[in-house]
């Protein structure tokens, strides 16, 4: 999905609505009102607020897709790596708080079909990049085999959803990279053999 320099001006002003106002106040109205200029240029980048949100995912998607294969492509050991992953996930967002409300919204997911399969894609790049790091590490002795690895990984994803979510709940008031890192060196001390 290729994204032109204004979609990615609208994306950034609809996740800065979502996160001030919710996906209620997500309107092309206020969009417009936002960047600047009328509801019909924004029909020119996009046909809905649906699509607007699901090019937002899908950006969020690529780009943590492309920041994951930039880390992960260092030679480093399995637990450089595991650290590595979630490094780049908290500066994204700490650099970009408003596409923490699209892709923690519950809201969202109500919405339609398009966006659960743009949310669902952001998943499956979380699970590509961090599954193999933990079967690596199982394989190599380093992380714990008595938990399979789909629970490790359901584990592991959802103490940092949680960590995301109380993020965006505390209105990103706490530093997510500090706590981000202490939270991944508590999951490293718990599933390290």
């Amino acid at each position: 999905m290729t994204i032109t320099d204004r979609q990615l001006e609208i994306i950034e002003a609809a996740g800065r609505i979502l996160t001030n106002e919710g996906v209620s106040g997500l309107t092309t109205k206020k969009l417009s009102k936002e960047m600047g200029f009328s509801e019909a240029a924004i029909y020119r980048h996009f046909d809905s607020k649906e699509k607007i949100i699901v090019a937002m995912l899908e950006y969020v998607a690529k780009m943590m897709d492309e920041r994951y294969t930039f880390a992960l492509s260092r030679n480093e050991n399995t637990e450089q790596k595991f650290i590595l992953i979630f490094q780049n996930k908290f500066t994204l967002f700490a650099q970009n708080p408003h596409f923490v409300t699209a892709v923690f919204s519950d809201g969202l997911l109500e919405s339609s079909h398009l966006i659960n399969q743009s949310i669902q894609k952001i998943m499956a790049v979380k699970i590509k990049h961090l599954k193999p790091i933990i079967s690596e590490g199982q394989n190599n002795g380093v992380f714990t085999n008595v938990i399979a690895t789909d629970d490790l990984l359901h584990i592991i994803m959802g103490g940092i959803r949680l960590l995301m979510y109380k993020w965006r709940v505390a209105n990103f008031k706490f530093d997510i990279v500090k706590k981000g890192d202490e939270l991944v060196n508590s999951l490293l001390n718990i599933i390290k053999s």
